[in-house]
């Protein structure tokens, strides 16, 4: 691969990190509205829902984290790319100004991340169903 072609797939790869980061968050908002505008309380659905969703995330976090490491593999090939040849005056006039602004990624955090979001996720989906079955507590008024 010539030093253009990196750059490239750089940026691939950070686009297909962005696409699975959108996904992930339309999938949160599908099962948290769905979750919401459910009516009666069906511990079977909730049940389904939460392993459904559970192998979303693990899937999900499994190719965010590919995906990070492939980035980085490709980043350091980047910074160990040899300026030398005829077009070695423009790799190197490139790398100056382009290179400070390729940032490493985060994977740690963005597992932490993810997982804090999957538990809070599944969380919203027991505390809805506990609340369609206690309907007291939703139909409750506060004294004042």
């Amino acid at each position: 691969m010539n030093y253009s072609e990196l750059i490239q797939a750089y940026f691939e790869r950070s686009t297909a990190l962005q696409w699975y980061w959108t996904i992930y968050v339309l999938v949160i908002g599908g099962v948290l509205g769905f979750s919401t505008f459910r009516q009666r309380p069906e511990l079977v659905t909730t049940i389904l829902i939460s392993i459904l969703y559970a192998g979303f995330a693990y899937k999900n976090l499994g190719a965010i984290e590919t995906t990070a490491e492939e980035r980085h593999a490709i980043l350091l090939a980047i910074k160990d790319y040899p300026a030398s040849g005829p077009k070695a005056a423009d790799i190197q006039r490139v790398r100056t100004k382009l290179e400070p602004t390729l940032p490493e990624y985060d994977v740690a955090g963005a597992r932490y991340f993810h997982i804090a979001c999957d538990l809070l996720t599944i969380a919203f989906l027991w505390a809805k169903e506990w609340r369609r079955r206690t309907p007291e507590l939703s139909t409750a008024k506060v004294a004042v």
